[in-house]
C-alpha cells in the first residue's frame, strides 16, 4: 500500500468466543485474509463490550472461560474488500450468535514492509 493512498477498512465485532466450524472466528477470518492475499488482518481484543444482546462481556480473573468482544480489522483496496466481504458473508451468516460488520475508507499515511523470516513465517 503506498503513502497517502485511499483504503477501505473492514471491521468485524464478534466475541472471542465465536466459533466457525471449531476455529475461532477471529483466526478464520485472519487466516482466511492471509490466503486470500490481504494487505493485513488484525485482531483487537476488548476488555469489555455489549452487542445487540445487551449482555455485557467483560474480563474477570476469577470467570473460566474468557469471553470479551474483538474486533477483526482487515485493511486493503476496496475492491478487494468487497470480495473478501463476499466471501466471509456465508460464514458470518451461518453464526450462531450475532456480530456486526462495517466498513470505512480510510487513508494510509504511512506503511513501511517489514522483513519476512523464514523462521517465523509472514509478517
Amino acid at each position: 500500500m503506498e503513502k497517502n493512498s485511499v483504503a477501505t477498512r473492514l471491521c468485524i465485532y464478534a466475541s472471542s468466543t465465536d466459533k466457525i466450524d471449531h476455529t475461532l472466528l477471529s483466526e478464520f477470518l485472519v487466516n482466511l485474509a492471509h490466503k486470500q492475499g490481504m494487505a493485513g488482518a488484525t485482531v483487537l481484543k476488548g476488555i469489555m463490550g455489549f452487542g445487540a444482546s445487551s449482555v455485557i462481556h467483560s474480563y474477570k480473573l476469577w470467570e473460566i472461560s474468557e469471553k470479551v468482544p474483538v474486533v477483526v480489522e482487515i485493511i486493503d483496496e476496496e475492491e478487494k474488500i468487497n470480495a473478501f466481504y463476499d466471501l466471509i458473508k456465508p460464514f458470518i451468516d451461518s453464526m450462531r450468535y450475532g456480530c456486526l460488520v462495517t466498513s470505512e475508507k480510510t487513508t494510509i499515511l504511512f506503511c513501511k514492509p517489514g522483513k519476512r523470516s523464514e523462521q517465523n513465517g509472514p509478517d
